[in-house]
């Protein structure tokens, strides 16, 4: 399923990267949930009254035992669920009144298993869909695909086929897909995932390229140490519900929460914790320099 497949943009829909078109920068956009209930045929409650604005270039990570409603919530940001009761706003367009190919145009979402993303014989088919069908010119595709490309690694593997790739490989060419459509908000679904220290290296500089660009970025993560060394804002999740929204160094100092999420701190607050520091460094360099007052 390629849920960045997208028809070409009517006067009536809103586009990508256009200055000013809904109040918004050329680059960003918000989002919000608002007391957001979704249930499934079968009956389970997924997600519970979730409340959650997200202004335009944040970058955060939504965190939570499987079974959260992680994935749920966030698959409301492109039309892949629609809300039982509540809203999902992007930018200013309801999500309730548009469909997974006009909302991609908005949101780029990058499957947790890029075997349901891609589907094409060459890797550059896969990466060009995107881009095609929202009407860029040819010229514009292939420098949006030569970018993307380069950006993930993997430049020198434009004709070859996504499934003669590794996993950690194919993850990287569902996200240079949705680099190359350009969206105002980017979704990575456990981005790490099969990735060596490199990719995940890789994956934190196009996060923080990312948001210099002035891009919303949203990850799901079951990565503490990437979480907290990549982003700016930690919601956790468990049962369908918020139970905490705020830094991580906020966040992660609440275990009550922590445990009753089945999430546990990045190793670096663990450590810090347990030698009796009040302070939560979040990065190796950030530990290193606290340690001479000690």
């Amino acid at each position: 399923m390629n849920t960045n497949s997208v028809s070409e943009p009517s006067a009536n829909e809103p586009k990508v990267n256009e200055p000013g078109m809904n109040g918004r920068s050329a680059r960003g956009l918000g989002v919000s949930f608002t007391d957001v209930r979704f249930a499934y045929p079968s009956g389970v409650q997924a997600l519970d009254g979730v409340s959650i604005d997200i202004p335009a270039g944040q970058r955060v990570a939504i965190v939570g035992q499987n079974g959260a409603g992680k994935t749920t919530l966030v698959r409301h940001l492109n039309g892949i669920f629609s809300p039982t009761s509540g809203q999902v706003v992007v930018g200013d367009t309801d999500t309730k009144g548009h469909t997974i190919a006009k909302l991609s145009a908005l949101v780029g979402y990058v499957f947790q298993n890029p075997d349901e993303q891609l589907f094409a014989r060459k890797v550059r088919d896969d990466v060009a869909f995107g881009p095609k069908n929202l009407g860029a010119e040819p010229e514009r595709i292939d420098e949006l695909v030569a970018t993307a490309l380069e950006r993930v690694g993997l430049a020198g593997e434009t004709d070859t086929h996504p499934h003669n790739l590794s996993l950690s490989e194919r993850k990287r060419v569902a996200l240079a897909a949705v680099l190359a459509m350009d969206t105002p908000v980017v979704v990575l679904d456990e981005p790490t995932t099969g990735q060596d220290q490199r990719g995940i290296a890789l994956i934190a500089r196009i996060i923080a390229d990312l948001t210099a660009q002035g891009r919303t970025v949203i990850a799901i993560t079951h990565d503490m140490d990437f979480c907290v060394e990549n982003f700016d804002r930690v919601i956790v999740m468990a049962l369908g519900r918020v139970l905490a929204d705020g830094s991580p160094e906020e966040v992660f100092a609440k275990p009550d929460v922590l445990e009753q999420a089945r999430v546990e701190a990045p190793q670096l607050m663990r450590l810090s914790t347990a030698l009796g520091w009040s302070d939560r460094p979040r990065t190796v360099a950030e530990f290193v320099d606290k340690l001479p007052a000690r």
